[in-house]
């Protein structure tokens, strides 16, 4: 077993090797929780929710922590215009709301959405504002390694000397004079206009509830500072990977990184970037209109269906949706399904099958996975499974479909397509239960036209038809499969 991957740090496909051999350290950026989830973070969770699912496949403990960022300027903002005169709530929002309520609320809209599309919840899952000692400290370091520092307007800001490390810039390979300036804080307090904020000082008109008392005065930690105090509280100074999706290479992982090795740690040993989901071509914008929303995918298509279609692409690359991008994935989905209930017919006597847990994949389907997570690959694996299990199936040879029929569910628990819906009820009872319902209505079917009775023979067929499910005559005798919308 060689696992591959690619780290934007070094831009190149390395083998893997973890820190600890049998475990590994993840960390992914989870949700700021300023608004409703986008397709952005629901795609940046499936990835990394493939990616695990893959390593504990290979046998490898996985720690997974995923962090929720509660307190930021913008939802400040948001809060502070629910209580505006003249506020007018967008769809599902709530006028007069408290900073802290609404970043609540909207963590658990991003939980909803993770589960519904089979996102296996971390192992921890810390929030920003529970780790402000942390930061305290992880500030006070870098102040006394010479790499950051207080304000100089007495703002109460404290910022990171960018100049001071000679490394910055070296995760995006940029030269630290082209950059612009870093646009958290007012730039008269920096000596570089790049330096960022660690620790910004509370504001006239910001409520108390969002400062904590400071070495440098009361105030609210930095974006960047946040992840590298929670990382290292949980999976140490030096883990195996950090991910996030591509637009966080810039500036927030650049910094992350800058910070944390500033503070002496090793920090990451891969960063893994996914990448960003385009709307026909062109980046997702609420102001011109080219925007879809997780909720709106799901009044388009089942979870399963959604979480094919979000995790089909290789994760690196750019993931486009066009108006009959979610219909490709029903129809990719359907004949996976149709092979599974029509082999849980053919092989199973008393209306249950039995899976065993993690099986044996297909070797080609080991091999792209292995091979830098190449999911489009894996897949092109389990559809020629799928084919060759029907083929098994329509030969009668029983043994070759159920072989063929559990590689199908073993690679759908690696890729999580069975974690929403309840996939192996799907598989199994529900399978089932439709199978013997249609099966009794086709018996019933060729007893009446074996008499000849053709006006119930049709009535049969209508009835079947208006449920979703199609029937085709055959020489040897009918097939059904359900309806494609």
């Amino acid at each position: 077993m060689t696992l591959r991957f690619y780290d934007t740090a070094s831009a190149e496909v390395r083998n893997f090797v973890p820190i600890v051999d049998g475990e590994v350290s993840l960390y992914y950026c989870g949700a700021t929780v300023q608004g409703m989830p986008h397709v952005g973070h629901i795609r940046s969770a499936i990835a990394f929710d493939q990616l695990t699912r893959w390593l504990e496949y290979r046998g490898l403990r996985v720690t997974v922590v995923r962090n929720v960022t509660d307190i930021d300027d913008k939802i400040l903002a948001k809060s502070e215009a629910s209580f505006a005169p003249d506020f007018s709530p967008e769809a599902g929002e709530v006028p007069r709301e408290e900073w802290w309520a609404l970043a609540y609320r909207y963590e658990r809209e991003f939980l909803k959405a993770y589960d519904t599309l089979g996102v296996s919840r971390p192992t921890y899952e810390p929030r920003a504002t529970g780790h402000i000692p942390e930061m305290h400290a992880l500030i006070q370091q870098l102040i006394e390694r010479g790499h950051a520092y207080p304000a100089l307007d007495d703002s109460g800001d404290v910022y990171f000397d960018v100049r001071s490390w000679d490394k910055y810039g070296a995760l995006t390979r940029q030269n630290i004079d082209d950059m612009q300036a870093a646009p958290d804080a007012d730039p008269r307090g920096k000596k570089d206009p790049r330096d960022f904020a660690l620790w910004k000082g509370s504001k006239e008109g910001e409520p108390a509830t969002a400062g904590w008392a400071s070495p440098w005065g009361a105030g609210r930690p930095g974006w960047h500072l946040e992840c590298s105090a929670m990382v290292t509280k949980y999976l140490g100074t030096e883990f195996d990977i950090h991910g996030g999706g591509l637009d966080l290479r810039f500036p927030h992982h650049e910094n992350e990184m800058a910070q944390s090795q500033a503070a002496g740690h090793p920090f990451a040993n891969f960063w893994m970037h996914n990448g960003m989901v385009t709307y026909q071509g062109e980046k997702m914008s609420k102001s011109i209109g080219n925007t879809i929303s997780p909720a709106e995918m799901l009044e388009l298509g089942s979870p399963r269906v959604v979480r094919y279609y979000l995790g089909q692409a290789h994760y690196r690359s750019v993931l486009d949706y066009r108006p009959t991008s979610l219909q490709e994935a029903a129809a990719a989905v359907e004949r996976i399904e149709g092979f599974i209930s029509r082999a849980v017919r053919a092989l199973s006597s008393d209306g249950t099958y039995s899976f065993a847990t993690y099986g044996q994949v297909p070797e080609a389907f080991e091999r792209a996975m292995d091979d830098d997570l190449n999911v489009p690959q894996a897949l092109a694996v389990l559809h020629d499974t799928v084919r060759s299990g029907n083929t098994a199936l329509t030969e009668d040879r029983l043994e070759d479909a159920r072989q063929a029929l559990h590689h199908v569910h073993d690679m759908l628990r690696v890729l999580g397509l069975n974690a929403v819906e309840g996939s192996d009820a799907a598989a199994t009872r529900e399978a089932e239960a439709l199978g013997v319902l249609v099966e009794a209505q086709l018996a019933a079917r060729a007893a009446a036209r074996a008499e000849k009775d053709w006006a119930a023979s049709d009535a049969i067929r209508d009835t079947l038809n208006q449920a979703g499910v199609v029937v085709e005559d055959g020489p040897d005798g009918a097939t059904w499969s359900l309806k494609r919308d």
